[in-house]
């Protein structure tokens, strides 16, 4: 697109939010759309145009200072173009509503709406039910279970069979079909009870009143209502602590800045200013661009990594938010707008601003609605539908097969007399046919697999909530196993979103980091600082950091405290209670009263605080106390502290330091250490002090530090830190074959920085940010995804494209977040992570896992517990389909060749085998705990088989097996019996069993069964030498395993190619930074891996 177009287009977009609306009944100058997009698009200009925020409140009949009118009715109609024109005065009656009954802001709600979400209509256990019953092996076993029973109770009722000794047999031909629909049921319960009960665990987890009381102006006066009644054209009042409730423009106000990094992911707080200030700050900013150089102000850190000058002079910038680091796109200061969103949080200062977007349009209503999207099917539950198709089309073909033959010998049988050809028996023989066809088509269906895959995810839930997971969609359980991909956010997911201190240098040579390399002994662990450091210089430190600040503690009202203020502050307060064993800094503030405060002024890059020491002369000492960019602050100093002097002591109220004259040494060596600090990306800030025998009023900062005679205390690193076990947890999914992405709204800066230090970022990755991702082709994107590691300033719809983007290339992906802003990604994912602790509703609503502890090392465990389920399935499913096909392929045989075309085994003795002993079989396997190598193979891909090579060459081999015993058994005459039919029978079926599962349960259940069984399950007692035979042949299937699995998988199959061999990145990849080809590093890859299963 070129610039011409793109300038087209912009110019059309503020033309359209400019025309009138045309709806008669909308007595406002703006429509919903157009609120919409003011604060959507941060729209300066419109702004402007309509003559500011008095222009705003005039169009929605509201007023700065008085809000809107309690008992308004009848509102006159008013257009944009009448705005500029100059306002009559408006009078409001200063009095609360008529009644609360009385139905007020009927014309505001039917254009604007209200500040409520549509309720979410809560499904019932029924509806569960019924939606579990849509699967479509459960159908194809409910099928299968009226015919059975259809055809079995006829039979029961049409036929008198006797057994060998002349008993009658009980007519039991309808309990197969019966079994069957229990199955059925058992599975539709557990599966929807669970999932109840898990819905049931996240609504306690929230349960918390989202309603509230805010602060709102109307008719003049200052009332406190329901966050539920705010309106459009509401003059709303924050503090700090609140949560904005609806999107806004700022009116005015003092200092107030704002945490949206749970709406947009900016880990800094914003300050927001009035919008005649920032159009002055603008117009500033414009101008000075033009004087800027581009090329003197870079300084090369790498090849790849350029750092703009102003990292090392904004590294402390309040008033900017803290965001030291420019984006990469302008080096330009973030800038500053009057723009407030609605989930963002404030952090300090004090304001008033004009509501413009509620409920559903505003942004955290849309994120919410956005969030209520029907849920796609799993990996596994698509591989099973196809199993169930292709198995019910195995069935139908077999049972075709096996009607052709028994038809074609009934012919030819009617033809030479060989049978009865009586109407009678003619209808008996047809239906003995149809009763043998129906057998197999239920034999060839495999009953226990929904109850094993149900069991199988019921425990692994059960037992993963002790592992941190709370796990609220119990599909996502198994999913998580084969996830290829973590999309992972930064900000409170990967590191703790809590500024602090993480390295520092004293003086010029006392140097400390949080967990520094063994081979640095130049470098103190931060923990020991307390005790290395001189007690008059830590007290002077924490005075410094004490009364230098204007962070404070708040506590609630159960009594938790937490620090509230510039996140850089909170910083420095933290590391002084922390590592500097400072007293309270309320009690420190106490002791030194303040004379004079420099705020923070981004002209200056820093602030100072003036407070009286006295002294026993009687003459106080006026000491400043001055923090800042360390790089514009080291130039102003003359002295630095002296860390070693001898005439330091143990007194602990000492505050007596020792200084000296700052050399060029000292100034080369602080800048290269403030570089280092800057590679990494820490937010460097210098302290500094300077004493004063009188302090006069006039006296301003820039004053002092003109001066150049300050003396440094030292320098400190700052950054947010990663949670504990990130490094580890990211370290083990890749060596899991998972491959884990940063997807942040910070910068590129900051974000690679933090990629690099838990191992995202490593050698031949690429990073890009969102706006250059979003502009990509579908083809450019698809070539750089396999090695795309970072993105960065990404949008929630750049989150969602990334997602979307992921899965089309078959992909199974994950996303972890905790803010609102990550929830439209987190819904479109296969498997969403929310923070329990730290994450907001809104990503707890649209994820299908929390992780209770809010570490990113609880996604381990959860992958373990997937892995754990889907090999569970797969055992499962290897061991049903051997008794399958050995059934179906015994009972066609048996039938054909047998002379009253009946099958060996009896359709009981087949339902205690599929049913009974597959329930018994699917509580064994389902609660397999997992082993730790789970986590050394790849993960399976969206397409790979359900069955793979291993698989069947084990079901093939026993099937082979089993299937040669049988009829050697029943056509050689090895044993002896072919007089007494009745035994044989029971030998087959016997020893049919063994050859399944060998263990303790299956044995004595089925020595019941043989000796007691009797007429029931058409049985006879047998010897000791015909027990001793049976068991022999089933043990010999555990040496036959061993040698099948011997046999290696090459023979039988082709390797598959890992995908990224591939791809070629073929084109030229603008604004986004990579490195040279990567050494094998494609983890998000989905190499296929057998697993052997006994």
């Amino acid at each position: 697109m070129s610039l011409e177009s793109i300038e087209n287009y912009i110019a059309e977009l503020d033309q359209d939010i400019m025309v009138p609306h045309l709806d008669p009944s909308n007595p406002f100058a703006f429509s919903l759309k157009q609120m919409c997009q003011v604060v959507d698009q941060k729209h300066m200009e419109f702004l402007e145009k309509i003559g500011g925020i008095q222009g705003i409140a005039r169009g929605l009949h509201s007023s700065l200072k008085q809000g809107v009118d309690w008992n308004e009715v009848n509102l006159p109609f008013i257009r944009i173009f009448d705005l500029k024109t100059l306002a009559t005065p408006e009078y409001f009656n200063p009095q609360f509503p008529i009644s609360k009954d009385h139905d007020t802001f009927i014309q505001r709600k039917l254009i604007f709406g209200s500040n409520v979400l549509p309720p979410i209509e809560e499904v019932s256990l029924l509806q569960l039910m019924w939606k579990s019953f849509q699967d479509k092996t459960l159908i194809l076993l409910t099928i299968s279970a009226m015919v059975s029973l259809t055809v079995g109770i006829y039979e029961d009722n049409s036929r008198t069979e006797y057994d060998a000794f002349g008993n009658k047999i009980p007519g039991v031909k309808w309990v197969e079909g019966v079994a069957i629909i229990v199955a059925v049921v058992l599975v539709v319960i557990v599966g929807s009870v669970n999932d109840f009960q898990k819905e049931k665990q996240f609504r306690n987890l929230n349960k918390k009143k989202e309603d509230r009381l805010v602060s709102v102006i109307r008719s003049g006066k200052q009332t406190l209502l329901s966050v539920y009644d705010v309106q459009v054209g509401d003059v709303l009042r924050l503090e700090p602590g609140d949560i904005i409730c609806a999107d806004g423009i700022f009116i005015e106000g003092h200092n107030l800045k704002c945490d949206e990094s749970a709406a947009t992911g900016e880990s800094d707080a914003v300050q927001k200013l009035s919008w005649q200030e920032c159009q002055k700050r603008r117009r500033r900013s414009t101008a000075e661009a033009g004087k800027r150089t581009s090329f003197n102000s870079l300084v090369c850190i790498s090849e790849q990594d350029f750092i703009h000058k102003s990292v090392f002079e904004d590294d402390y910038n309040s008033n900017n938010n803290d965001d030291s680091f420019p984006s990469e796109d302008s080096f330009d200061e973030k800038e500053i707008n009057p723009f407030l969103v609605s989930g963002s949080k404030v952090l300090e200062g004090i304001c008033t601003f004009m509501v413009t977007a509620v409920g559903p349009s505003s942004f955290h209503g849309r994120t919410l609605m956005a969030l209520r999207t029907k849920d796609e099917s799993t990996p596994l539950q698509d591989k099973l539908d196809i199993l169930a198709a292709s198995i019910a089309k195995f069935g139908l073909m077999m049972a075709a097969f096996l009607v052709t033959m028994l038809t074609i010998r009934s012919i030819v049988g009617y033809a030479t007399g060989a049978l009865s050809t009586i109407p009678a028996d003619i209808v008996s023989h047809i239906m003995q046919i149809l009763i043998t066809t129906v057998t197999v088509i239920v034999v060839a269906v495999p009953e226990g697999l929904p109850l094993a895959v149900t069991l199988a995810l019921a425990y692994a839930t059960q037992r993963m909530l002790k592992d941190n997971n709370l796990v609220r969609v119990l599909a996502a359980c198994e999913t998580m196993g084969n996830a290829t991909t973590i999309c992972s956010d930064k900000t409170g997911t990967l590191t703790q979103n809590k500024m602090s201190v993480v390295a520092g240098t004293l003086g010029s040579s006392f140097r400390f980091l949080k967990d520094p390399p063994k081979s640095r002994t130049d470098l103190t662990d931060i923990h020991l600082v307390k005790s290395q450091v001189p007690i008059s210089v830590r007290n002077f430190l924490n005075q410094a950091m004490a009364v230098n600040s204007t962070a404070f503690e708040n506590t609630n009202v159960l009594g938790g405290t937490w620090l509230v203020g510039n996140k850089t502050e909170t910083a420095m307060l933290s590391f002084a209670k922390e590592h500097m064993g400072s007293k309270p800094f309320e009690m420190l503030r106490t002791f030194w009263p303040v004379e004079h405060v420099f705020p923070f002024s981004s002209s200056r890059k820093a602030m100072g605080t003036v407070i009286r020491i006295p002294t026993s002369s009687g003459n106080p000492i006026y000491r400043l106390h001055v923090k800042g960019a360390s790089e514009l602050l080291l130039r102003k100093c003359s002295r630095i502290v002296s860390m070693h002097d001898h005439a330091y002591t143990n007194d602990s109220a000492s505050y007596d330091i020792s200084t000296r004259a700052m050399t060029d040494a000292n100034v080369n060596r602080m800048s290269k250490i403030i570089q280092s600090y800057a590679t990494r990306c820490l937010r460097t800030l210098a302290i500094c002090y300077q004493d004063f025998d009188s302090w006069p009023s006039t006296r301003t900062l820039e004053d002092v530090t003109e001066l150049g005679e300050l003396t440094l205390l030292g320098i400190v690193g700052i950054e947010d830190p990663l949670r504990e076990g990130v490094t580890e947890a990211v370290a083990a999914c890749q060596r899991a074959g998972v491959c884990v992405r940063m997807v942040t709204g910070d910068n590129m800066l900051t974000a690679k920085s933090i990629a690099r230090q838990c191992g995202i970022y490593v050698y031949g990755s690429i990073t890009m940010d969102g706006p250059t991702f979003r502009k990509l082709s579908d083809e450019e994107r698809l070539n750089i995804l396999p090695r795309l590691r970072v993105l960065a300033r990404s949008s929630p719809e750049d989150k969602r494209l990334l997602v979307k983007a992921l899965k089309e290339t078959g992909e199974i992906v994950a996303v972890t977040g905790d803010g609102t802003n990550d929830a439209p990604a987190l819904k479109a994912a296969d498997v969403g992570f929310s923070m329990g602790i730290a994450g907001t509703e809104v990503a707890k609503e649209a994820s299908s896992i929390i992780l209770m502890d809010d570490n990113f090392s609880s996604i381990i465990k959860a992958i373990s517990w997937g892995r754990c389920v889907n090999d569970s399935v797969k055992k499962f499913l290897q061991f049903q389909l051997t008794i399958n096909i050995t059934a179906v392929v015994l009972t066609i045989f048996s039938a054909i060749v047998s002379p009253d075309q009946t099958s060996i085994l009896s359709a009981v003795q087949l339902l205690w085998v599929n049913l009974i002993m597959d329930t018994f079989a699917a509580l064994a396997l389902a609660t397999d705990p997992p082993s730790p190598d789970l986590l050394d193979r790849r993960p399976e891909g969206r397409s790979d088989p359900l069955i793979d090579t291993c698989m069947w060459k084990m079901i093939i081999g026993q099937t082979i097996y089993q299937l040669g015993v049988i009829l050697t058994l029943l056509y050689t005459d090895i044993l002896g019996l072919s007089r007494r039919k009745s035994t044989l029978q029971t030998v087959i079926f016997n020893t049919f069993v063994f050859c399944q599962i060998f263990n303790e349960v299956n044995v004595c259940g089925q020595i019941f069964i043989i000796q007691q069984g009797g007429a029931s399950f058409q049985t006879v007692p047998l010897d000791r030498h015909l027990w001793f035979t049976s068991v022999m042949i089933g043990l010999m299937s555990i040496p036959i395993g061993v040698l099948i699995r011997s046999i290696p998988d090459e023979i039988l199959a082709v390797d598959h190619q890992s995908k990224s061999d591939d791809i070629v990145v073929q084109h030229k990849e603008p604004s986004f930074e990579t490195n040279e080809k990567s050494n094998n590093e494609s983890n998000q890859d989905s190499v296929h891996w057998s697993i052997k299963i006994i």
